[in-house]
């Protein structure tokens, strides 16, 4: 444990004590509280540190210099900030750190070089968390909590001492896209994505190659379940019977040689001895059935 020469029941409430440095991590825009302060009080008992246990704000500072009202008469109050200082095992480049948590429901106010250019400050209202890297400067208080006799210390103001830059959620630097002439109003936040619904078909027409949404009837709604297969049982539909109709007589074939001829001679057989001309029989003469008989269904002439 770290001897300091100055304890918290030395120092006096209402006293202001100045640390400049480069802002190496804060959160000052809203307070840490709810699951978020159980979490870092978590992580710090597990790295050997008091919980804070109440909402607060926090900041840490590397390269961090007291600024004394009086460098050769230096108060108590700033000899106690000056050797709570300390150095970072991992980041022994940063020179001494201090770090603040400051208990209680007000913000700290951030102040920021004004833009007309003439010394003075305006007071920061983006709400937005500042950047790491930042030259700043931690204005504290002391102060008394009740119950206790030890004297606390609260953050409150932080005074930039440049342009200021923002805490950047995406990780890319602003000032780089300045440099390569590409300026944004305003920094940007990320945006929560919100779950997508389902989109409802729309017809495409096809015009020289390219897809274009085909035209809605303005008036008439896009009917879901319309546009969605439905599967139905299939429908009974009663038949009547349709009248059979007779069938048509197959064409004629042809007759060949031999079927016509048999056809010939069975029409000749038929017509035989049937009163016909053709075929009965006659006299045996030509007048008066004298001379030659004829040969049934032939007839001569003489």
């Amino acid at each position: 444990m770290t001897n300091y020469s100055i304890s918290a029941s030395q120092i006096t409430e209402g006293k202001s004590v100045f640390i400049r440095g480069k802002l190496g991590f804060a959160v000052l825009a809203r307070l840490i509280e709810g699951a978020e302060l159980v979490t870092s009080d978590q992580r710090k008992t597990k790295n050997g540190m008091n919980p804070v246990g109440k909402p607060h704000t926090t900041a840490t500072i590397t390269h961090a210099e007291v600024q004394f009202a009086d460098p050769n008469s230096p108060t108590l109050e700033e000899q106690f900030v000056s050797e709570r200082r300390y150095d970072s095992p991992k980041r022994p480049e940063t020179g001494p750190n201090y770090s603040i948590d400051s208990k209680g429901s007000t913000l700290p106010v951030i102040a920021i070089p004004s833009l007309k250019g003439d010394g003075t400050y305006d007071q920061d209202e983006s709400g937005q968390e500042l950047a790491q890297g930042l030259d700043v400067t931690l204005v504290m208080r002391t102060y008394k909590p009740k119950n206790f006799n030890n004297r606390g210390l609260a953050l409150e103001q932080v005074i930039v001492h440049e342009t200021p830059r923002y805490y950047n959620a995406s990780g890319i630097d602003q000032a780089e896209l300045a440099a390569r002439g590409i300026v944004l109003n305003g920094t940007p936040r990320p945006v929560q994505a919100t779950p997508a619904t389902p989109a409802v078909p729309v017809a495409t027409e096809i015009e020289d190659g390219l897809s274009f949404p085909a035209p809605q009837p303005a008036s008439a709604p896009v009917d879901v379940a319309a546009q969605a297969p439905v599967q139905t049982a299939p429908a009974t539909v009663a038949v009547t019977p349709a009248p059979v109709a007779a069938p048509a007589p197959a064409p004629a074939q042809e007759e060949t040689l031999e079927q016509k001829l048999a056809r010939l001679e069975a029409e000749n057989a038929s017509l035989k001895d049937a009163g016909s001309a053709v075929g009965s029989p006659v006299a045996t003469g030509p007048w008066n059935g004298s001379g030659p008989a004829q040969e049934a269904g032939i007839t001569y002439q003489g």
